[in-house]
């Protein structure tokens, strides 16, 4: 009783995680433009503390990037939802592939989102911690695969939808090709400091393209890391 009272206060947060500090973010995405009211809510559920170290945690709930070690960063809960927002335009998905685990906190959104995820990262120790915290929420929909992103999940596609969380030079083929009719693709592509939000839908004759936000990802590497 004791432990999970422990959990349920972790969860909860206390002084700068605390759900206050939470409602803020909130107003803040929603004073930006931000609409979906699944969207907000999830993110508002989503203790964003944990998914940081403990060193951060006081940031956490700040609408900014952080990072996570190995190069990676945890996304600015601005760019998750915008992202979140963007996949679910057209309504409800039960087919997701995201494209870069890291910290766990887009997947542990989408989790509430969609009905299943498939989430594929190349670098192994960071998505053991990302499948801990999502055991510890309790958000059990969700499948992990260590491997390259440029190569998707083909045994297990087609999907609704794509989502990408670090910046391609360019849009890989595969993730294209795992695309399901109808599908829509959230990705970032460029490199340095000239990076494009794209949407790309699958339509009956092939793919269109719409350019959205100017924005800065973390590069998408090529091949599998322990």
């Amino acid at each position: 009783m004791i432990r999970r009272e422990q959990d349920e206060l972790q969860h909860r947060g206390i002084g700068m995680t605390s759900q206050r500090t939470r409602e803020r973010l909130i107003q803040r995405l929603y004073e930006e433009g931000l609409s979906n009211a699944h969207v907000l809510e999830a993110i508002r559920r989503t203790p964003r503390h944990l998914f940081v170290d403990e060193a951060l945690a006081h940031r956490a709930y700040e609408d900014t990037a952080l990072p996570i070690g190995n190069n990676q960063t945890i996304s600015q809960p601005y760019m998750v939802a915008r992202m979140s927002e963007l996949l679910l335009a057209a309504g409800p998905l039960d087919k997701v592939l995201e494209i870069g685990t890291g910290s766990g906190y887009q997947t542990a959104i989408l989790a509430q989102l969609v009905e299943r995820v498939f989430s594929v990262e190349r670098i192994q120790s960071l998505q053991e911690k990302a499948k801990e915290r999502l055991a510890q929420l309790n958000l059990r929909n969700v499948v992990f695969r260590w491997g390259d992103g440029w190569e998707g999940w083909n045994a297990l596609g087609p999907y609704n939808g794509i989502i990408v969380t670090a910046a391609a030079a360019n849009v890989p083929q595969a993730l294209l090709d795992q695309l399901a009719p109808g599908g829509r693709l959230v990705i970032p592509v460029g490199a340095g400091d000239v990076q494009e939000l794209l949407l790309i839908v699958r339509e009956e004759d092939g793919f269109s393209r719409h350019v959205l936000d100017a924005v800065r990802f973390v590069p998408l590497l090529n091949g599998p890391l322990a």
